[in-house]
């Protein structure tokens, strides 16, 4: 429990729960092409899901699939219960929030919003009640006369998120919806859109390829690549306790060394990884065997670094700063090995750049701890 005492919301971990999107054996092929390979995926009630994935992995083809603009090859998607097969894009509990937003740039912000409940056929008084609780949520309340031209490119970000949660759908698609905003804007945009979606209580699902962007506002995230799912997990496992290389090296920075595996031991494990080096000690609850190819995954801010070797340090190695990184609050050291082998350190800049206690050409140690990193599987 939260210290406040609310329930933690992770319904995924619940066996009774139900989801409100199934994917079940889901492939989509074009042509030759298979954009998703046979999938299975539960989405819940109340979730903020990313999809998470480079250009190509299949993540819009997902989405697009789920609003009905395409229709699976193979497998069924369900929302809430109901087969979507049979059900037409205009007739389903989804609406979706395109990139470009889809503004009608001659009407006004508050005829945008009011499109879609207009076309239902929605009693004025109705309408207009929902159009000024739209735009008090996205506070947008003194823009309501203006054109989409008349307006930032952050505002008319929240007239197309107003105008999709104006007719109260079940699920809000999301298709890089920041993408075109700048870094700044966006940072700010993605805690509203985080505010918006509690308040609501719409399932959101987003497609994006921006890692921060996925680490920030979802509750979930799925990370594709070549038309699977590599891993479904909350932000900080994904980002702690990655399932494959392949999603260690796609999330966040990380210093990947392959190397052969001792058999696990109380769920320590031995990894021999370059000549030279005293092999890395590892905790682990994987079924290593004794020879197995393995990656060790270490994230830059786990790995200390040293003008001598710590004392008690478990897993250390010593070598040259090849390269520094200045990111403002953080510095990432680049130190090369004698085997020419890069290791990572990141340390906070809580001195000013003058003060910096190490620079280019400086000997030094690098360490970590026995359980500062993950073993996978190679």
């Amino acid at each position: 429990m939260p210290a406040n005492g609310a329930p933690i919301f992770a319904p995924w971990d619940d066996p009774a729960a139900k989801p409100l999107i199934r994917f079940e054996n889901v492939t989509k092929r074009f042509g030759d092409f298979t954009a998703i390979d046979n999938l299975t995926l539960d989405i819940y009630e109340r979730e903020f899901f990313a999809l998470l994935g480079p250009s190509g992995c299949g993540k819009t083809t997902m989405m697009r699939m789920l609003a009905g603009f395409e229709t699976p090859t193979e497998g069924k998607i369900y929302v809430g219960g109901q087969d979507m097969g049979p059900i037409a894009p205009n007739q389903r509990p989804v609406n979706m929030m395109f990139q470009s937003y889809a503004l009608f740039p001659h009407l006004s912000v508050y005829e945008n919003i009011a499109f879609g409940l207009r076309r239902d056929g929605k009693p004025k008084d109705e309408i207009h009640h929902r159009v000024e609780e739209m735009l008090r949520m996205v506070r947008l309340q003194k823009f309501a006369k203006r054109k989409p031209h008349q307006i930032s490119g952050g505002q008319r970000q929240r007239v197309a998120l107003a105008r999709s949660l104006a007719k109260e759908p079940k699920l809000l698609l999301l298709d890089e919806p920041l993408g075109a905003l700048d870094a700044k804007l966006r940072e700010d945009t993605q805690f509203e859109l985080m505010d918006i979606q509690e308040n609501t209580g719409t399932t959101f699902v987003i497609v994006t390829h921006d890692q921060e962007e996925a680490m920030t506002v979802a509750s979930r995230i799925a990370v594709m690549d070549e038309g699977k799912v590599m891993q479904v997990s909350t932000p900080d496992r994904i980002y702690e306790f990655p399932d494959n290389a392949y999603v260690a090296d796609f999330i966040g920075d990380v210093n990947l060394i392959e190397g052969r595996s001792s058999a696990a031991i109380d769920e320590t494990v031995q990894i021999e990884w370059a000549e030279g080096q005293q092999a890395i000690t590892a905790q682990t609850s994987r079924a290593i065997t004794a020879g197995q190819k393995v990656f060790y995954a270490i994230r830059p801010e786990k790995v200390t670094i040293s003008p001598d070797r710590p004392a008690d340090a478990v897993n250390a190695a010593q070598g040259k700063i090849l390269d520094i990184a200045y990111l403002g609050n953080l510095s990432t050291y680049h130190v090369q090995l004698p085997t020419g082998q890069v290791i990572k350190s990141q340390m906070a800049n809580t001195r000013r750049i003058s003060r910096r206690p190490y620079t280019w050409e400086d000997e030094v140690w690098v360490s970590w701890t026995k359980t500062g990193g993950s073993v996978l599987e190679g």
